[in-house]
């Protein structure tokens, strides 16, 4: 049964926030946080890696304008995709693709965990989420 606004009971500004200070320790203690920061750190020192997206980002801008028109060469859509599989084919790549789903994952639950116990869709109110 969730509980509209005229029933909820108003916690003051400082108690909402030290609950969100403790909510975001507590995931930050995580494995899954933990495993992201890593696998951040990890991709972030990816010479290749930062040097493949860079040239899949130039690409891309050079045929912003043929994108936005859907008139690119088949050409040069497979160069685009090339580099961007240059890109999403680094096992750092990868590794942080799977730390960063695993962690939305944990994020996504710890959202639903709060909804029950407030009787208020938490998801629903958060912008994007709560990641």
């Amino acid at each position: 049964m969730e509980i509209g606004f005229a029933e909820l009971e108003v916690a003051p500004p400082s108690v909402v926030k030290q609950a969100a200070q403790d909510v975001a320790l507590a995931l930050k203690q995580t494995p899954e946080y933990q495993l992201l920061e890593s696998a951040a750190a990890a991709l972030n020192a990816d010479v290749e890696a930062q040097q493949a997206i860079e040239a899949y980002r130039a690409k891309q801008q050079a045929l912003q304008m043929m994108l936005q028109l859907n008139a690119v060469s088949p050409e040069d859509r497979l160069e685009l995709n090339r580099l961007y599989q240059a890109f999403a084919l680094r096992k750092s790549v990868q590794e942080y693709a799977m730390a960063e789903a695993a962690f939305r994952a944990l994020c996504q639950a710890a959202g639903d965990y709060l909804s029950n116990r407030i009787g208020f869709d938490f998801a629903a109110t958060a912008s994007s989420g709560c990641c």
